[in-house]
């Protein structure tokens, strides 16, 4: 059976330990070079940037979120071995493991990080399809005689890269299409990888629960709990026709999954659908300057975000949580995109003034959706507010210092409410 080295990547016959360097982290599939879609999936990656910027971290229990009322963004090993997960409240994790380390998210460092990974990554293939941060397909078909080794051997040596080169570790899942590579991915983790062939494709997922599709959350698995559907065997004794007049459009790609098909492309041009920001305070809050603080912060942090990557939204969307956790929501269409950090925020202000007080509330965001490329935006005047071209111009001066000496170069008065 073909067998890869991790650790050497030297290619061999199965045996417990690699024949070259004697290691034991070894990976053997009778498809392992016949195989070319991949999914690679960083380890805790928010935590694991910390630990290695503060090797005094190395051991600890790490969670990275905002403060008691807010929830967990990721979580190290550490700390999930107690029961610590993503989304999690942060005062049910501290009850968990209390002897935790809370560290706000430093998103600079984190997207540093995960450019330095793209950039590898590219180096390998063009055909990148990135899921966030720390996650992405990669189609690698073609590509030995490029390298000169088969795609699993490229995808070792990436790994092998990102603990050498930045510090951090990934776990790999390789099949013949998107739904079973991200599966496999999940398998053995972290620093795995894993590989499910197309021979093994209907055995394998058999008796796996259907809560391993990407995106099945509790409200989709109580659906199909209703209709006695818990594992993919149970999906398979359903007629397409009958899933798709069950669940509509899913029912159709529940049909194909059930049987690990899967023709989705690896896309590197799959568009960025939203922009947007939010903040959960420790405590709820009425406070109105405390709130439009809050809002215009968020409004610079989405129109940094639109600007480095040229999108400017034709919608901007406002959101509030109440204590009793219930949500409202508002959106307003633009004549004009924006990515003008003003924009949002007085589009946004609007919205929350409409909603009146309704509060107190534990929770703020607000974003802009509809993207489209920035070339063309924020361009025309607004015959109604003829100040704001002064604003606009205004901004893009700020904009051109803050990027010189420092984003706390310029504040604006209401972001120091």
């Amino acid at each position: 059976m073909p067998a890869l080295c991790r650790d050497c990547l030297s290619q061999f016959d199965t045996g417990r330990r690699c024949p070259t360097c004697g290691g034991p982290r070894i990976v053997a599939h009778p498809e392992l070079f016949s195989l070319s879609i991949a999914h690679m999936d960083c380890d805790a990656f928010y935590a694991s940037v910390e630990k290695r910027d503060d090797p005094s971290l190395q051991d600890k229990p790490v969670i990275i979120g905002g403060g008691r009322r807010g929830v967990v963004s990721t979580a190290c090993y550490v700390a999930r071995i107690r029961g610590v997960r993503s989304a999690m409240p942060m005062f049910q994790a501290l009850k968990l493991c209390p002897e935790a380390v809370i560290i706000k998210p430093r998103m600079e460092a984190y997207v540093e990080a995960s450019r330095a990974i793209r950039d590898m990554m590219s180096e390998m293939t063009p055909d990148i399809e990135p899921l966030s941060l720390d996650e992405a397909f990669m189609d690698l078909s073609g590509t030995e005689r490029l390298h000169g080794c088969p795609p699993a051997v490229m995808l070792a040596r990436l790994i092998r890269r990102m603990r050498s080169e930045l510090g951090l570790t990934g776990s790999i899942g390789l099949s013949h299409n998107k739904f079973l590579a991200k599966v496999a991915s999940d398998l053995d983790k972290p620093h795995g990888f894993s590989v499910i062939g197309a021979a093994e494709t209907n055995d394998f997922l058999r008796d796996k629960p259907v809560r391993m599709i990407w995106g099945v959350g509790p409200a989709a698995q109580a659906s199909f709990d209703k209709a006695g559907i818990r594992t993919f065997a149970d999906l398979l004794r359903w007629e397409r026709t009958e899933l798709i007049a069950r669940f509509g459009t899913t029912g159709d790609r529940l049909w194909h999954l059930a049987r690990g098909q899967d023709a989705r492309r690896v896309s590197s041009n799959s568009p960025m659908k939203s922009i947007s920001n939010e903040t959960t305070f420790n405590e709820d809050t009425n406070d109105p300057d405390l709130l439009d603080g809050h809002l215009w912060r968020m409004a610079e942090k989405v129109a940094d975000r639109a600007k480095a990557k040229d999108l400017a939204g034709r919608v901007v969307t406002l959101k509030l949580k109440r204590s009793d956790h219930s949500l409202l929501s508002k959106r307003l269409s633009l004549r004009d995109a924006t990515q003008m950090a003003d924009t949002i925020y007085r589009t946004a202000r609007a919205l929350f003034d409409q909603i009146g007080d309704q509060g107190p509330y534990r929770l703020l965001g607000c974003g802009i959706s509809d993207l489209i490329e920035a070339t063309g935006a924020d361009r025309s005047g607004d015959l109604l507010d003829p100040l704001a071209k002064r604003r606009s111009d205004a901004e893009r001066a700020t904009d051109k210092i803050r990027a010189r000496f420092g984003s706390d170069a310029i504040l604006k008065g209401r972001a120091l409410r």
